[in-house]
């Protein structure tokens, strides 16, 4: 939002919320009334529609893009991210596109001569260039201009100007009345070529791609555009901006002015004398190196949209399904031969967090296949692959995240530090903080826990930690209990452990494997506490879910602008934040197989760093 809004700063259908699409509702009955009762075949109609589509995977592509790059770090102009507040501001990023969508459906109706154009005309195609180079780019610079009076600025262009470091999207990110004035300038070459009657779905389709391509160009925050480019054609520096040319105008706010073609900051003294060196310097970046890699995989079908590097409206908040997915089901499923034909860890995040530089890595394998014999030699060399890449690189910690640290699969991690006895890259499972996690979750008071799903190395830690703390740990499934008493060895611990068949106990402590028959066996006002990577299906509403093992980012962490899947904001799992907490203490050993580190020590150092319980206030009453 502006400093201080003027008139016409909301888009008219903001109150529509998620249904703001529905405006185009009449412009799409109207074209098929025209089509099945009045026999009318105005293919220019038609095609304003997937028109609009190809304008948002345009704008998807280059978002996804730009995240990829900017991640990895090579020729990013702009060391710092973005956070939360700035992904909320641009959400909106496609009401230009329905905005623009009824402007050309009403036009083509009622201005003669912009319906039943023709598909090709080279004269139009010429036109139209000519008039943007000459008449749009000049009265762009001048109203860029105005726009950043004082008056006008703080009313409307300063909400643009919110987002230092930009993204693609943000080049559409401005108030309405912004919008109907950049509307109405770009208007100038398509109706001046409909006038003529040198009109045609090329140059129409052609010219809304230029703009959309040099406009999503221009925010990336890396550059792309090669110096040979303009060694080979010198005059193209003053026909063509770059990424780090338009950067500058975010950063320093009253130079490079221009909208596409520099030549007008030159001519009217308006051009950043630093453009040349920020050009050389971002092309000359490389990829940044991260002192710690936490190591990920895609969950379901549909997580790839939920990744940093999909939608960012679905990334910015906690993991959940949407209806609209599964009318995506052919785009999902194009994703998946993409990422099992890819096969190979790519980079969806990075943060930093003091001297620290941080970076999450994904494997293009999702939870089913970790469950399959048959991929289990894959995934171990991916993540093997991963291990000795983060090696070569300097990383300090690699910690694992999700299924990556399977006992069945390579025993917690373990398995890499056999084959490769010299690795300097320590790996980290964080088994001890989700451990320390639990048990900080438990309430005060309690004398009694109950203890269902699969067991696992934090299963048999937290068991061992509440038995030595004098809390009764009841085990209804006899195989466990023997497994646990057996780990427990010839101690006085094993006399809090308990086998029951009891289930009115109100603290239960769950992993993966509960089912659906235990929770119905639950008191009410029972509290389940996770101890697994993955949440349990809430199918009680008269219980209580408390989250997995996890906590509070503090706010010295920097570039945080997506959930950690089904994690709250700037909320990170203990497996993570181990990671972290190993680096930052410097220690110089692997914390994977059955190796943990000391559970209070790991603790108090990821509170003294400024990590933070998650609080969740249980209800009074059910």
């Amino acid at each position: 939002m502006a400093s201080r809004p003027g008139i016409l700063t909301d888009w008219p259908w903001k109150p529509l919320g998620s249904f703001k699409h529905v405006i185009l509702a009449p412009c799409v009955i109207h074209n098929i009334y025209a089509f099945m009762v009045k026999d009318e075949k105005d293919l220019p109609s038609f095609l304003i529609f997937p028109i609009l589509l190809w304008r948002v995977l345009h704008n998807q592509l280059w978002i996804s893009l730009s995240r990829y790059r900017t991640a990895k770090g090579n020729n990013r102009i702009i060391d710092k991210g973005i956070e939360f507040d700035q992904v909320d501001r641009e959400s909106n990023w496609d009401d230009q596109i329905l905005f623009n969508g009824i402007l050309f459906y009403v036009g083509s109706k009622i201005i003669p001569g912009a319906s039943h154009l023709p598909m090709w005309r080279l004269d139009g195609v010429i036109l139209t260039a000519l008039i943007h180079m000459g008449p749009v780019e000049f009265l762009y610079y001048w109203l860029h201009r105005l726009l950043h009076h004082h008056y006008l600025y703080s009313r409307y262009h300063s909400h643009h100007h919110s987002s230092i470091v930009t993204e693609p999207i943000t080049s559409v990110i401005h108030p309405f009345a912004e919008h109907i004035s950049y509307s109405m300038l770009f208007a100038i070459p398509l109706i001046t070529t409909i006038v003529t009657g040198t009109a045609s779905l090329t140059s129409f389709a052609g010219y809304i791609t230029y703009i959309d391509l040099m406009n999503n160009m221009g925010h990336c925050n890396f550059e792309l555009i090669p110096r040979w480019l303009f060694i080979i054609f010198p005059p193209l520096k003053y026909l063509m901006y770059t990424p780090s040319y338009h950067s500058l105008h975010h950063t320093q706010f009253r130079t490079n002015y221009s909208l596409f073609m520099p030549i007008y900051d030159y001519i009217y003294g308006t051009m950043d004398t630093s453009s040349v060196t920020l050009y050389e310097d971002s092309l000359k970046r490389p990829e940044e190196a991260p002192d710690v890699v936490h190591l990920t995989h895609l969950t379901t079908p549909d997580s790839i949209y939920h990744l940093r590097l999909g939608l960012a409206c679905l990334a910015s908040n906690p993991q959940e399904s949407k209806w609209y997915l599964w009318l995506m089901w052919p785009v999902t499923l194009w994703t998946m031969m993409l990422t099992w034909t890819y096969g190979r860890t790519f980079v969806v995040e990075r943060n930093r967090f003091h001297k620290l530089r941080l970076q999450t890595w994904t494997l293009p394998k999702y939870n089913i296949q970790y469950n399959l014999r048959w991929q289990k030699v894959s995934i171990n060399t991916l993540i093997e692959e991963a291990v000795l890449e983060a090696e070569e690189k300097g990383v300090k910690v690699l910690s694992l995240g999700l299924l990556n640290q399977g006992e069945e699969l390579n025993r917690y991690g373990e398995l890499y530090v056999q084959r490769h006895p010299r690795l300097k890259t320590k790996v980290v499972d964080g088994s001890s903080l989700a451990v320390a996690a639990v048990l900080n979750s438990i309430p005060k008071g309690t004398t009694q826990v109950l203890h269902r799903g699969n067991l696992s190395k934090v299963a048999y830690a937290v068991a061992l930690n509440l038995c030595q703390r004098g809390i009764q740990v009841v085990v209804p499934c006899e195989d466990d209990y023997q497994k646990l008493k057996k780990s427990f060895g010839i101690t006085s611990d094993q006399n809090n452990l308990i086998l029951s068949k009891s289930y009115s106990i109100k603290t239960w402590l769950v992993g993966d494997g509960l089912k659906e028959e235990d929770q119905k066996q639950a008191a009410e006002g029972t509290l389940f506490i996770p101890f697994s990577q993955f949440p349990p299906k809430k199918l009680r509403k008269d219980c209580f879910y408390h989250s997995i093992p996890v906590m509070a980012a503090p706010a010295s962490l920097e570039n945080v602008d997506s959930c950690e899947n089904w994690l709250p904001r700037r909320v990170m799992s203990a497996w993570r934040v181990a990671g972290i907490v190993h680096a930052l203490e410097g220690w110089d050993e692997h914390e994977c197989g059955s190796t943990m580190a000391d559970i209070d020590k790991v603790w108090q150092a990821s509170i003294q760093h400024g990590f933070k319980p998650l609080v969740i206030k249980t209800p009074l009453k059910f």
